[in-house]
């Protein structure tokens, strides 16, 4: 019998983690690395049956790979606590996991915005790699959009991962400036270059990409909404990446 471990990265999830943590509340080990939470996070977490780990914030990939660090089951399932798994993906997970076809899965992520699930916008089907043989994958190390590096061949799951990325208008302003510091951050690491024409143009090709190209049109008023904060996010990331190289 094959088992599972969960993997999740924590901050001030008070609001989110009691419904992440009672949806995969099936697994054999749960993971939860937080970093500095004051909001009670870690004591729900622990209510919940979690093993819970206390360490500072090097970034999305080096934080993952921490909690996948201390996972000993024979497979991972990595998942971050505005998201939950339904019963239907429950189900396919166990099969996937005895059957054993491929050493990773993809799950169809279908995500809400301010109370509207998004079909598309190029939100969906938004394939994520997130249940994995140990030790055939780890994170890649990028502080922001990080990915798991398989070894081996994947395949793909057909019931939905449920995503609550946006529960309200104060949360879309919260993550577009997290997002846009993190990406700044990381492009000045790598030592790209930014000016006010790229912020304008890779702007302004957010907007056009995400409502037209990827038929946010067809998502209304959300569709629309969410097409403006990747413009926002967009030209926020490479001005922050100016004022770095200007202030080295």
């Amino acid at each position: 019998m094959q088992t599972l471990s969960v993997i999740l990265i924590t901050k001030n999830e008070a609001a989110n983690i009691r419904d992440c943590l009672q949806s995969v509340a099936w697994a054999d080990e749960i993971i939860v690395v937080d970093s500095g939470s004051t909001d009670g996070t870690q004591e729900i977490a622990k209510e919940m049956g979690a093993q819970v780990y206390a360490h500072d914030w090097p970034g999305f990939g080096p934080q993952k790979n921490r909690a996948l660090g201390y996972a000993s089951k024979d497979w991972i399932f990595s998942i971050d606590a505005d998201e939950r798994v339904p019963p239907a993906l429950r189900a396919e997970l166990e099969q996937a996991i005895q059957d054993g076809k491929a050493n990773g899965y993809f799950c169809p992520r279908l995500s809400q915005f301010c109370g509207t699930f998004i079909h598309h916008s190029g939100w969906h089907p938004d394939y994520v790699l997130r249940l994995f043989k140990r030790g055939s994958g780890r994170f890649s190390d990028s502080l922001v959009h990080e990915s798991i590096v398989l070894q081996g061949e994947s395949a793909k799951l057909k019931n939905s991962l449920l995503h609550y990325s946006y529960l309200t208008m104060h949360d879309v302003e919260r993550k577009v400036i997290h997002y846009s510091d993190a990406a700044a951050q990381q492009m000045f690491q790598a030592e790209k270059q930014a000016s006010w024409i790229r912020a304008v143009l890779s702007a302004g090709w957010a907007f056009m990409r995400t409502y037209f190209v990827r038929l946010g049109v067809l998502d209304g008023r959300a569709g629309f909404q969410i097409a403006l904060m990747n413009t926002r996010t967009t030209y926020l990331k490479y001005r922050k990446l100016a004022a770095l190289h200007r202030a080295r």
